[in-house]
């Protein structure tokens, strides 16, 4: 269960990121109250996990997630440019995470 929870809030890490850029420095209201509501379940899934998972795991795998779908997610849209180095480097991130959950 603390795996699937970890899952989940990497992926609303990517909510709350995405959602603050788009705040525009939280003078949009919508996006402010995303990123607020995405945080505060982001980081209680995320200590929720490291209760049963190693600090250190728990939080690279929380990252890597989501990290690697904020920039999937900006390349989608084009708000970043997409690169055959940044391919390779996010499924390396992605490959480290799931290399992570393979040893624990």
């Amino acid at each position: 269960m603390a795996w699937i929870v970890l899952v989940f809030s990497g992926v609303l890490e990517a909510v709350w990121a995405t959602a603050l850029g788009r705040s525009e420095g939280f003078t949009r209201l919508g996006p402010s109250v995303v990123f607020g509501v995405a945080l505060v379940v982001s980081m209680g899934g995320l200590a929720y996990a490291m209760r049963d998972l190693p600090v250190g795991t728990a939080y690279a795998v929380w990252v890597g997630i989501g990290a690697s779908l904020t920039v999937i997610y900006a390349m989608i849209t084009g708000a970043e440019p997409v690169s055959v180095l940044k391919v390779i480097f996010l499924l390396m991130i992605v490959g480290g995470v799931v290399g992570l959950k393979a040893v624990n």
